[in-house]
């Protein structure tokens, strides 16, 4: 189906719930693609100019999308493993840091929900940090402790890899869900404040989690598994549970999961990549060549904006709209939706929803409100946790044999 550009009202609609409720983005990869690309050379990729010839990212077009506050993914490949993976992140955490030293103006660090608000009252994009796999902490919760310390406030329990600890949705199940190390992780996780991020990982993995889990978890991104029947995906019987748990799944963009026809091609251009000696998640200029020049012999599916509105419809119909969000998966992803090709497009699929019938107030939630809630809800758990028990000392030799 063509894409039809919003209409003039509409959009401006979309950008005046923007003004008051911008974007909280739960997942962006521009951490990684300044690793890939200039390996964290930021004079090489100055994000505050037009960064659009190689990024999904840069600042003025943060500032077109309406987005108020960013979850940057400090995400490490899961060949590295062990202290490769546990410094690499380091050095993720690091540059998202130094981002936001170079670009004081427009960028704040945000370790808390009132960082979040006061960050939008002075008109900068708050910055938060998830660490996408439970991998970066190398079955150790004091490591895990000290990503909290440094300003990570979620982690993806797993990537596209089990943990020893965890099954992912991409990988041959193990653990049949939450081994009990596993869920001492998810309970220190509360204790410390740090979310609780399902995307990524296996329904069985998702249901362990919402039933130990003391506080909200989040999808940080991930679709419906009712709309597209993807592994990554959330089941329609995990989104029933999401209210009870008053966590919020934030819908993703990415081709491959939210477009049917768009897996089987994946699957052959992803092997095309491998016959070419890139990694599939790969999106450096050469890596980007071949998949363009793959595309040219196979034309690939093309997701849209309704494509994602189809999905939000779904999850806000199964989970309420108190528990729906945005999560773009931007510089992680090498193709995108028409529409929401880069991170200015957000209007465009506001405006969509509100061709759909959604209200301002329900966007503002899906926007805004729904995150910042949940890091709320996550902040007093914690403090509820800290007055009863102490940092865990377990390991998973011990509780894992």
């Amino acid at each position: 189906m063509a894409y039809r550009a919003p209409s003039p009202e509409l959009l401006a609609r979309a950008r005046a719930v923007l003004a008051e409720a911008p974007v909280v983005d739960g997942h962006n990869d521009l951490p990684w693609a300044l690793r890939e690309q200039v390996r964290y050379d930021l004079d090489a990729c100055d994000i505050a100019a037009d960064q659009s010839h190689r990024l999904h990212t840069d600042l003025p077009r943060l500032r077109a999308g309406g987005v108020g506050a960013q979850f940057w993914s400090v995400y490490v490949r899961t060949d590295l493993a062990g202290d490769h993976a546990v410094s690499a992140t380091l050095e993720q955490i690091d540059v998202v840091r130094r981002l936001v030293d170079r670009h004081p103006g427009d960028l704040r660090l945000a370790l808390t929900a009132d960082d979040m608000e006061a960050a939008r009252a002075e008109g900068r994009i708050a910055s938060l940090m998830g660490a996408e796999g439970g991998h970066s902490i190398d079955c150790s919760l004091a490591t895990l402790r000290a990503l909290y310390a440094l300003g990570v406030r979620y982690m993806t329990l797993t990537h596209n890899d089990n943990v020893p600890w965890a099954d992912s949705a991409t990988d041959t199940p193990e653990a049949d869900g939450l081994t009990a190390f596993g869920e001492e992780v998810v309970r220190e996780m509360n204790r410390l404040g740090m979310l609780v991020d399902l995307s990524h990982v296996s329904p069985d993995t998702m249901r362990d989690a919402l039933r130990v889990s003391e506080a909200p978890v989040v999808f940080s991104h991930s679709s419906s598994r009712g709309v597209c029947d993807h592994p990554r995906n959330i089941p329609d019987d995990v989104l029933e549970r999401l209210p009870a748990n008053g966590g919020v799944a934030m819908a993703t963009f990415v081709p491959k999961f939210v477009l049917p026809e768009a897996i089987a091609w994946t699957r052959r251009a992803d092997a095309n990549m491998a016959d070419h000696g890139f990694h599939p998640l790969d999106t450096t200029p050469a890596a980007m060549a071949c998949q363009r020049a793959f595309e040219e012999a196979d034309p690939r599916p093309v997701a849209t904006v309704a494509t994602v509105a189809d999905h939000l419809d779904r999850m806000r119909e199964i989970a309420g709209v108190d528990h729906v969000g945005i999560g773009g998966d931007y510089d992680g992803t090498a193709f995108t939706p028409v529409g929401l090709e880069d991170v200015s497009g957000y209007p465009n699929l506001l405006a969509e929803l509100l061709g759909r019938g959604w209200s301002e107030a329900d966007l503002a939630k899906l926007t805004w409100h729904n995150a910042v809630r949940v890091l709320r809800d996550a902040e007093g758990a914690a403090r509820a946790a800290q007055a009863v028990r102490g940092p865990s000392t377990a390991t998973i030799d011990r509780l894992d044999g």
